[in-house]
């Protein structure tokens, strides 16, 4: 794979505007698929779960998901769409070896929502995102290339197909065009796509696991020269599936878009693959218009109608918004604005919602997750939430630092000890060794050793200088590597030079 030439970011948005536009493919958690009975479980054994309807055999019929149809309906009214009085199912067609139909059933100029709008916020300031749609549609099937070097069908020796994903209910979210601050464009694609993922989590309509696939993003980059009002040529990157590739992939196809333009060269509608590894994109096909999938309405599925009053029970059953919401916890935790801003651009809002939840104070909990986790997650290149420690693991420690078993030094310990999986806190403070020393006769020893190696830091305690027995505090803590309970060594520290 040749690298494509790229500009640096900075010189590439001194010459051009981005324009984005995302698509977001949510999987949602009903129990069974879009059209049949079959169910949804993730990692189950290839193609154990499909039937005639889902493998699109001759005679099988679909049935709409009623559970689906309510998910669709509830994520269109937390974007402040329309939602449609009548609507009906198309069939998008076109040959790919995991779709067993030839066609995917989807929505095409009937989607059950339109004309939204919703906010998210990049250092401090707000940017409306205009929502074009949301659609009902099924997913596709999964393909395995083996036997190449990197896991796309060139090269590979052959393929395998399978089936268990098709049919599962998707709903497809798409934005207008994205026009803002150049610097902030990568920046708010990330922002936005975090939004929906914990809009989602509170409507309960996916379990938006990104590393499982259940969320997607595809996003569309295109670039027009500083004051233009025409439209350049746009890319779609597919399946971007964590909050900081969406922000690189966009970052990048910037970057490489100018150097196509920079060079006299055209910009070729195509999709293409975003290589978390390498952080580059590669072409994938060249993109189809709409025309090209000879959409026409499903003949086996009749048009959907929600009542209003159906609506109108489903609106009242929506969360509070998470701009609102965000408001609202700031307030309660006593959070200044940098603060509450620095949890939202860590993507730790939920993590500290969890956390908070089962009794720590929101200053501890921001701490943990935006200092020592964040600490491990940039190193490891994982999301916040992907390290394999949870609010219950943070809440676990900080009780042990609460009750004096642990310390703040020794607490970053116990979770370097989560994040390499080596157990419970419990377990690792076993097995490292790290509970505190807080054993009266203990402790005695360690000052009695450290009064007799400084007796000129006594002396000056002695004559009037109580500030001095800070060394001799450091003396005993650096004697008990670390895992002394200070306070209690002052306490004894004071009462044996009496001070």
């Amino acid at each position: 794979m040749t690298a494509a030439a790229v500009f640096a970011i900075e010189d590439a948005l001194a010459q051009y505007d981005p324009v984005l536009g995302l698509e977001v493919h949510v999987e949602l958690n009903t129990n069974s698929k879009m059209f049949c009975g079959c169910p949804t479980e993730f990692g189950a054994p290839p193609n154990t779960q499909t039937c005639p309807v889902c493998l699109g055999l001759p005679g099988a019929l679909p049935v709409v998901n009623a559970k689906a149809v309510e998910a669709a309906i509830k994520i269109g009214l937390a974007l402040n769409c329309e939602i449609a009085e009548w609507c009906r199912f198309a069939r998008k067609n076109y040959f790919y070896p995991d779709m067993p139909k030839n066609f995917q059933t989807s929505q095409y100029d009937e989607p059950i929502a339109f004309d939204g709008w919703t906010e998210v916020v990049v250092d401090g300031e707000t940017y409306r995102i205009e929502i074009e749609r949301a659609h009902m549609e099924e997913d596709t099937g999964k393909s395995t290339h083996v036997g190449g070097a990197t896991g796309r069908i060139h090269g590979a020796s052959h393929s395998l197909v399978d089936y268990n994903r098709a049919g599962i209910p998707l709903i497809e979210i798409v934005t207008r065009t994205i026009e803002v601050a150049p610097e902030k464009a990568a920046a708010v694609a990330r922002a936005y796509v975090s939004m929906l993922r914990d809009l989602l989590l509170a409507l309960d309509v996916s379990d938006v696991r990104m590393d499982q696939g259940s969320l997607r993003c595809d996003a569309n980059v295109s670039l027009k020269p500083h004051g233009s009002t025409v439209l350049g040529t746009r890319t779609e990157t597919k399946n971007v599936n964590s909050f900081r590739s969406v922000e690189r992939a966009v970052t990048y196809e910037i970057t490489r878009q100018a150097a196509v333009l920079a060079s006299g060269e055209k910009v070729l509608q195509e999709t293409r693959h975003w290589h978390e590894d390498t952080g580059v994109t590669t072409s994938g096909r060249e993109k189809s218009d709409a025309d090209d999938y000879r959409y026409f309405p499903e003949p086996d599925l009749v048009p959907v109608a929600p009542s209003r009053e159906w609506v109108e029970e489903l609106r009242g059953t929506l969360p509070e918004a998470p701009s609102t919401r965000r408001v609202r916890l700031q307030e309660e935790w006593g959070f200044t604005d940098l603060e509450m801003r620095d949890v939202i651009n860590g993507n730790a809002l939920e993590l500290v919602v969890g956390t908070v939840e089962l009794g720590v104070s929101a200053a501890a909990a921001k701490k943990w997750w935006l200092g020592e986790l964040a600490r491990a997650a940039n190193e490891s290149g994982l999301e916040l939430g992907s390290l394999g420690v949870g609010a219950a693991e943070v809440a676990e420690v900080q009780k042990l630092v609460d009750d004096g078993a642990l310390n703040d030094k020794l607490a970053r310990q116990v979770f370097d000890g989560l994040v390499k999986g080596e157990g419970t806190p419990a377990q690792i403070i076993e097995a490292r060794g790290l509970a505190l020393v807080s054993d009266d006769s203990a402790l005695i020893e360690a000052i009695d050793r450290a009064i007799a190696a400084n007796p000129d830091v006594v002396e000056k305690v002695n004559s009037g200088k109580p500030a001095a027995a800070g060394a001799l505090i450091g003396a005993v803590m650096k004697d008990l590597r670390g895992q002394g309970d200070a306070a209690k060594v002052r306490e004894l520290l004071d009462a044996k030079l009496g001070i």
